[in-house]
């Protein structure tokens, strides 16, 4: 690795064959030298779930000038805990990235998305971390409409850091034209209904299928990043792993105390 070049690691939820990882590495080969360490297997939906019953195996797929790449047997946050803590432990990123996602990861899905688990781990280690996913869910996604949002954001990242402990979730909505502009948001807390569909199996037995419609919360006030990928606009969503409730902690001591 270039010293003088900046350090990017880059992983998914994905695997390492989905299209949105590829895309990924593909701007950050332009902006520095790039360490992958992605899922052996696809992996979405795993939050930050961690692997401690058994071993996680890696594989050196690729070591060339400027670009190493593993495979990991564990989750989204195993890969990007390995890296960090023995796979780069000489050496730390400047920045990680991951993504890029087939499908959103836009409002309450953050809670249960392994895209996000891997900033979370990146911020958690002290390194600028940045999630991209893509508003189309399919297998073969195109995701080389998102390489310019993609590279502006990590050029900006790299240059200007990012608050501590603050992660960016970036959304990218799928159009048949340009992008309106992005925008930067919370994240729409609305909930998911309808989550499974029940089944009955040839020999009479009963199975749930996870499914489910996301109602929305921001239906006009304009503040999340439901409400503005809808309309077309890149959102981004400063994060953070800190759940406490800060503002409730006297109302709890009154309470409880």
């Amino acid at each position: 690795m270039d010293n003088k070049k900046p350090l990017i690691l880059v992983s998914n939820d994905d695997g390492y064959n989905y299209n949105g990882i590829q895309s990924l590495i593909k701007v950050a080969r332009t902006l520095g030298d790039v360490f992958v360490v992605a899922p052996a297997i696809h992996q979405s939906g795993k939050s930050s779930a961690i692997t401690f019953v058994n071993p996680v195996h890696t594989t050196c797929i690729a070591r060339e000038e400027g670009y190493t790449a593993y495979l990991a047997t564990g989750t989204p946050a195993d890969c990007v805990k390995l890296a960090l803590s023995q796979l780069m432990a000489d050496h730390m990123p400047d920045i990680v990235l991951a993504g890029i996602n087939h499908g959103y990861n836009s409002g309450l899905n953050t809670l249960y998305s392994g895209t996000m688990a891997c900033v979370f781990e990146g911020i958690l280690h002290g390194v600028p971390s940045v999630a991209f996913s893509f508003g189309d869910y399919s297998s073969d996604a195109d995701t080389s409409v998102c390489e310019p949002i993609v590279k502006h954001v990590t050029e900006r990242v790299l240059k200007g850091g990012l608050p501590k402990d603050v992660c960016l979730n970036v959304n990218i909505p799928k159009m048949d034209g340009p992008f309106n502009g992005m925008k930067v948001t919370t994240g729409d807390m609305g909930r998911w209904i309808n989550e499974w569909e029940h089944r009955i199996d040839p020999r009479g037995r009963d199975y749930y299928w996870l499914t489910g419609d996301f109602e929305i919360a921001d239906k006009d006030e304009g503040l999340t990043d439901y409400y503005w990928l809808q309309r077309g606009y890149v959102t981004v969503t400063p994060t953070h792993v800190d759940q406490t409730d800060h503002a409730s902690m006297a109302a709890i001591s009154d309470l409880l105390l």
